[in-house]
């Protein structure tokens, strides 16, 4: 077992509102906007086309923010850095793929079994080595080919509601450009701004009921354990949990002079996870985007406020889930799907850059390919096979390439 120790002595409350500040509640803020519009528009947008109710929905948004920001205030405390804690996003599009031909219940069983493998990992001390056993660039090719349909979701936002996506993308272009301003109001959260000014100008915002400001009570799933759900969620889960949202957030903290305690994060992961599932939401992470925004200015030692700032406002969007997510649903398709494009385009970049911009890119390639066709073979999803197959295609025809990557990766 390799647990890291806490940072002795835990911060009393005096000593927190001592370390807090405006620095602090702008960065904080700053980073739960941008966590409650792009990725949360990514939930619906996966929840919807999957066929989940707005129940599920507002559940699976309770736990996604009540419980993780419950996880980021212990570990903010115990570790004195700024540790944000929320759900993995390939993860949410892998399971809206799923939920084609998967039951909730059975998705549920994977994401506890999920939950377990991780927990056991970071028990371990064997999660660095667990993180390499599949090369990078395949891993970020199979990211890239789930995320594609998001950037091709955008371009039909220009299509289906010119109106709607044109300012929105014009202000994301501008914030962009001119870093002093974007830094004082960030691009997407630009882009929220607009949009949302323009559905009230245009008299696109529809709601079906009058949304309430009500506690939200989550909606228990109990879960099935199907072999099937398990064989084609809990790898891929696990990978994009362990590797591509940790691995990211671990970097990001590291080059802000942070010592994360993975496998503390890890095993915590996992075990939220477990009691998350049962709201319906996917597996929980360490974020990445959200960490470097609360660690992006201030005094180093305080900096851990910040994300205590987040976890209070997860908290409330938590607890009030309900009426935001009845709020969301009653605004344009065009405006969603132009958020989430929006919100995942970097992203989505710089998943084509690793897949394709180094060694084994014709596995990435065949793994590319394999996930974008979406053809499930023996009831399991094409993103596990895309794994496998790109793999096995590595391995055949790129065996230097490919046993360099693993030895680069377990070295380095």
């Amino acid at each position: 077992m390799s647990f890291e120790e806490f940072h002795r002595p835990l911060p009393s409350l005096s000593k927190i509102v001592r370390d807090f500040g405006t620095t602090y509640a702008v960065n904080g803020f700053v980073g739960f906007i941008f966590a409650a519009s792009g990725p949360v528009a990514i939930i619906l947008t996966m929840g919807t086309r999957g066929g989940l109710d707005q129940m599920q929905l507002s559940s699976w948004l309770f736990g996604a923010f009540f419980l993780n920001s419950l996880l980021t205030i212990v570990f903010c405390i115990l570790y004195r850095n700024p540790l944000v804690f929320f759900w993995t996003i390939p993860g949410t599009v892998l399971v809206g793929a799923a939920l084609d031909h998967i039951s909730f219940p059975e998705i549920i069983g994977a994401y506890i079994v999920t939950g377990v493998l991780m927990a056991v990992l970071g028990l371990s001390g064997w999660v660095r080595r667990a993180m390499n056993v599949i090369p990078m660039p395949i891993v970020m090719a199979m990211v890239a080919g789930v995320f594609l349909q998001f950037g091709l979701d955008l371009v039909f936002a220009f299509r289906d509601g010119f109106t709607i996506a044109a300012p929105m993308c014009g202000v994301f272009v501008l914030l962009s450009c001119f870093s002093k301003i974007g830094r004082l109001l960030p691009p997407l959260i630009g882009a929220l701004i607009v949009g949302v000014l323009t559905i009230l100008i245009t008299n696109g915002y529809q709601p079906v009921n009058n949304a309430q400001l009500t506690i939200t009570i989550p909606t228990i799933v109990y879960p099935e354990f199907t072999l099937a759900a398990i064989v084609e969620l809990v790898v891929p889960l696990a990978i994009t949990v362990i590797v591509v949202q940790n691995g990211q957030g671990f970097a990001i903290l590291k080059a802000a002079r942070f010592d994360p305690p993975i496998n503390a994060i890890t095993i915590a992961c996992g075990a939220v996870s477990i009691v998350a599932s049962f709201t319906g939401t996917v597996s929980t992470c360490l974020t990445g985007p959200v960490n470097a925004m609360v660690s992006a200015s201030g005094e180093h030692h305080r900096q851990y406020t910040a994300g205590l700032f987040v976890a209070v406002l997860g908290l409330l969007f938590g607890v009030f889930s309900s009426y935001f997510t009845s709020i969301m649903l009653a605004t344009p398709p065009e405006f969603i799907a132009t958020l989430a494009g929006l919100a995942m385009l970097r992203v989505l970049q710089n998943s084509m850059n690793t897949a394709f911009g180094g060694s084994c890119t014709l596995g990435a390639l065949v793994t590319f390919l394999v996930t974008l066709a979406n053809v499930p073979i023996f009831s399991l999803g094409a993103p596990f096979w895309g794994l496998v197959i790109g793999c096995a295609t590595s391995f055949i025809l790129e065996r230097g390439e490919y046993q360099q990557a693993i030895s680069t990766d377990v070295t380095g």
